[in-house]
């Protein structure tokens, strides 16, 4: 019940002070108040209250010093509290640091009354979300499994810490790894584990939508905004409400849409194309990409201010050539989705093809793990277990680099080269080893799909001036 949910209001300003917490306490909040961060600490140790709303700028000791303290005091204090900071125009910078601190969410001033009952209201969700994170550790601790995510290496239980730490919070992440790692996977797990796992999960990617309606699928339009629109239409951030929103493949996202993306994250309000008002974003934002973030923002395909923006907390996903240990578990897992998926019932995975899928390298990462499993269930007869036989004629490791690089598994590049010409060479080779199946192909070249048709269509267009 919100009227049984304490709220401690930290602020110097004295009418801020009281008219904060004249709101909070209209809305059935039990407060207090307190005029700097130590009379804060001191009130958080006597008090213990559920939320700290905080001033960032304050004498004696400021709100980020007022987070520090309480992250120092340990996970019986800091466990037990959310923080939302308040910070004044400019200084988003200091919030996005509150954010790496562990604050649960942020307020820009002057506070907006929705946003801010919005944002407690999601608060006292994340408690009741800390026993079932505390079921989901000791699942993780006995069978090596968070949320649908599997893994015993020690590169995995890092990125499993990880996600138990951030998941019940507000904070915007960023997951990069190659194709096929598992980034939306990950993704789906920080929505599953945190409070606003009863509200929609959607993902979008920016590299499979037409720059000139990316917008659109964004933020929504009106009806007659535009040639086509011949309806009210809402966007992700409307269809996500509550929930978690991923934008998948985030450098494929022109410029002037990142520069729009930036002001919905800041001001958390959006305003569909052709709408005169704005709506409320309330939407946790993560982000995905199969590139290297600081390259893409050195070449000018990521906004710098953009990717500090979401790059609060990073998910670096391992490529799985780099913990194969953890096949075993996850081709186990696997086995159990494609029997409820296809109606099937394969008793295991035998030792002979354990074996041969150790000795992969694979390429196209988890998500050609979980095709080789598929394809391996639906030729198994049912009882028995998967083994070496119902693996692709062929497969191996050493075959697999030879299918992916072309030809004896060399593409030849003679000294005075050009590198677009080396990089039309291996694109136009690995199309041919793939069977001209651009996806494939794209998956291999670690290229999103609509690169790949841009520079085919490069090359189609280079052709025909030449014969023009």
């Amino acid at each position: 019940m919100e009227n049984s949910v304490k709220v401690l209001i930290v602020e110097d300003e004295p009418h801020a002070l009281t008219g904060l917490a004249e709101l909070i306490s209209s809305w059935g909040y039990r407060t207090e108040t307190a005029r700097d961060g130590i009379e804060g600490l001191d009130k958080v140790m006597a008090w213990e209250p559920a939320i700290v709303v905080t001033d960032l700028r304050m004498p004696r000791l400021d709100g980020i010093g007022l987070l520090t303290r309480l992250t120092e005091a340990g996970p019986g204090v800091s466990g037990n509290i959310s923080v939302v900071v308040l910070t004044a125009q400019g200084s988003i910078q200091l919030a996005v640091e509150a954010m790496q601190l562990g604050a649960y969410d942020f307020l820009q001033k002057p506070v907006d009354a929705t946003r801010l009952r919005t944002i407690l209201a999601n608060a006292t969700r994340q408690r009741e979300t800390g026993i079932e994170l505390e079921v989901a550790r000791r699942r993780l601790r006995e069978t090596g499994v968070l949320g649908s995510m599997v893994g015993v290496s020690k590169p995995m239980r890092q990125i499993f810490g990880l996600i138990e730490q951030i998941a019940p919070s507000n904070v915007s992440v960023l997951i990069t790894g190659e194709s096929g790692t598992g980034k939306e996977m990950v993704a789906r797990t920080l929505h599953d584990l945190s409070p606003r796992k009863t509200h929609p999960f959607v993902a979008v990617n920016c590299a499979a939508i037409p720059e000139t309606l990316i917008e659109s699928e964004l933020f929504g339009h009106e009806k007659g905004s535009f040639t086509g629109a011949v309806e009210r239409r809402a966007g992700c951030f409307e269809l996500a409400s509550g929930g978690t929103l991923l934008l998948d493949e985030l450098g494929e996202m022109p410029i002037g849409t990142q520069a729009k993306l930036l002001r919905v994250l800041e001001e958390r309000k959006f305003r569909r194309i052709g709408a005169r008002t704005e709506q409320d974003a309330d939407v946790r934002v993560l982000a995905a990409t199969n590139r290297d973030p600081e390259d893409a923002v050195a070449r000018g395909h990521l906004r710098s201010d953009l990717f500090y923006r979401l790059n609060v907390f990073n998910i670096q996903l391992p490529p799985l050539r780099e913990h194969l240990e953890d096949v075993p578990a996850m081709a186990e897992a696997m086995l159990d989705e494609m029997n409820r998926k296809h109606g099937r019932r394969v008793s295991g995975v035998a030792s002979s093809m354990l074996d041969r899928l150790m000795a992969h390298d694979w390429p196209g990462n988890a998500r050609e793990l979980r095709n080789t499993i598929e394809r391996a269930v639906i030729l198994c007869p049912d009882g028995a277990p998967l083994d070496a036989g119902h693996l692709q004629a062929g497969f191996s490791k050493s075959q697999a680099q030879a299918t992916y690089a072309g030809d004896e598994g060399i593409v030849p590049v003679r000294v005075g080269t050009t590198v677009d010409q080396a990089e039309r060479m291996l694109i136009l080779r690995t199309l041919e080893s793939t069977g001209q199946n651009k996806t494939r192909a794209a998956e291999i070249l670690d290229i999103s799909l609509k690169t790949l048709h841009n520079k085919l269509k490069e090359y189609s267009q280079a052709r025909n001036d030449r014969t023009a």
